[in-house]
């Protein structure tokens, strides 16, 4: 019988295919407690471990660290987790192979058109069905898809925060295609000419009892004169730099370029050291990382599945 009294929290290990983990290399799950004190690391042959029993302190103490790893694969945590007696929690993770690859199948320029429409519809704007589909067969092999990979996550992101009015993407109106200029797609970023209601939107949403943004910093960003970040989760959040300088008419609409990206985190202190520092030596951010962070914050939340219509499986 499980102690009564004790912290309770079912882990679910899951690969970069979203489903349960299931290679053969058993996992190690180490539990750790919010006074940074180790209460189980053990190897297990399921995909489901439940624990029962973990000390509650009725402090910080019950902030709780999971994390996940197996043989050939990266670890994976989520923290914190708070436990309380009598309450069961739930704590999804996702591992992906220390070797691997991009799974588009379900990305291509043809299964847009079946998944999401609305998103063919925007990355074609401004060009004829077959240049449409060129460019995007070009990001999707470009540097083993990782520029792809980004497009789709941060678009993902999108179209999944609620403002006010509509959600961040529908207020784009033409994805930027420069392969190398200062406005160029990156595997961290991309730009585009977004309808300037879509600032109007953001401040709305900041002024809300339970905001979903807030205002970022923006002098790293070249040209730009405000940003926003998302606050909801603890990482993976979107970030919305708006350059308000640099105009473009779309659609009858006079638009303003905004640079759209995903930070690993959501302290500034952790993204400035941890993300910014090492981008600047030339490690830029990862869409495998951010996908996996995305995927746990999300389902943390209890939103929707983070789907960006791609996997990442076994090289």
């Amino acid at each position: 019988m499980a102690d009564p009294i004790g912290g309770r929290a079912m882990i679910n290990v899951f690969d970069g295919t979203r489903h349960l983990y299931r290679d053969q290399a058993k996992l190690l799950i180490t539990v750790r407690d919010g006074n940074q004190t180790f209460q189980s690391r053990e190897f297990h042959d399921r995909s489901d471990v439940f624990f029962t029993g973990l000390p509650l302190f009725n402090n910080f103490g019950d902030n709780y660290t999971f994390i996940a790893f197996a043989e050939g694969y990266k670890q994976a945590g989520f923290c914190p987790v708070k436990l309380a007696a009598n309450v069961d929690q739930n704590v999804d993770l996702m591992i992906i192979p220390q070797s691997n690859q991009f799974n588009f199948a379900n990305s291509t320029w043809t299964a847009l058109g079946n998944s999401r429409l609305d998103l063919k519809a925007l990355l074609a704007n401004g060009a004829s069905d077959a240049e449409a589909a060129n460019r995007y067969g070009s990001i999707l092999e470009d540097q083993g898809g990782v520029l792809l990979a980004c497009l789709l996550n941060i678009t993902t992101a999108m179209r999944q925060i609620q403002l006010p009015q509509r959600t961040p993407l529908d207020y784009i109106r033409q994805v930027i295609w420069d392969r190398n200029g200062e406005s160029a797609m990156a595997q961290d970023r991309f730009f585009a000419w977004a309808d300037p209601k879509l600032i109007d939107q953001i401040e709305q949403a900041k002024l809300q009892p339970d905001p979903e943004f807030e205002n970022a910093p923006f002098g790293l960003h070249k040209g730009a004169t405000r940003s926003y970040k998302q606050i909801e989760f603890g990482e993976a959040n979107v970030q919305l730099t708006f350059h308000e300088n640099d105009r473009k008419e779309v659609d009858s609409v006079n638009c303003v370029l905004v640079e759209p990206d995903i930070d690993y985190f959501k302290d500034p202190g952790a993204h400035l050291l941890l993300e910014v520092v090492v981008n600047a030596f030339g490690a830029l951010t990862d869409p495998r990382s951010v996908y996996v962070l995305r995927w746990i914050a999300g389902r943390h939340a209890g939103i929707p599945e983070f789907d960006p219509l791609y996997t990442i499986e076994k090289a």
